[in-house]
């Protein structure tokens, strides 16, 4: 009977995590339709790239953070090669977020408030598309944990080579 009020007096004394989207906007948006300012027409099969770049930070505001979302996203037409559209989003969430120990904030940030945001920024860029004159372009699932573990291992190879360099 003590253990089971000793692991509820602990689950009591931990923070309750809380998270509460703020705000969320686009910051920049470019749509360039290159194909129509070259006068092509027909059917084209596109060839669409699509870059994701991610960044947080603490605002003035206690437990506030800015999460953004950059896509670059690049179509081009398989057969030429030649530029459909180009498509620059900026996408910025703001967070309060409480209850979230120091060493799992940067994850969290960076995972989590990302797959809150995603829903809208998909909407985005299918309505971005389809009024640029294209099919819309329906953005597949985004995995924000493997993007994270990615830019992980990236830093830490560059940490490694730096220290490698440093010590030659």
């Amino acid at each position: 009977m003590a253990e089971t009020e000793n692991g509820a007096d602990k689950a009591a004394q931990q923070p309750q995590l809380r998270m509460n989207v703020v705000a969320q906007y686009i910051r920049d948006l470019s749509f360039e339709n290159v194909l129509s300012q070259k006068g092509s027409s027909g059917e084209v099969q596109p060839d669409v790239q699509i870059q994701v770049n991610l960044d947080a930070k603490k605002r003035q505001v206690e437990n506030q953070y800015e999460v953004a979302i950059k896509l670059n996203i690049t179509s081009k037409a398989k057969d030429s090669g030649d530029a459909l559209f180009l498509m620059e989003l900026d996408y910025v969430g703001v967070f309060h977020i409480e209850g979230v120990p120091e060493d799992q904030l940067h994850p969290f940030l960076l995972i989590e408030c990302p797959r809150m945001l995603f829903p809208f920024l998909r909407r985005i860029v299918s309505d971005i598309t389809r009024d640029g004159g294209y099919p819309p372009l329906n953005l597949e699932n985004i995995d924000f944990m493997q993007l994270y573990r990615q830019e992980a291992a990236r830093r830490q190879a560059q940490t490694d080579e730096t220290g490698k360099t440093a010590d030659a």
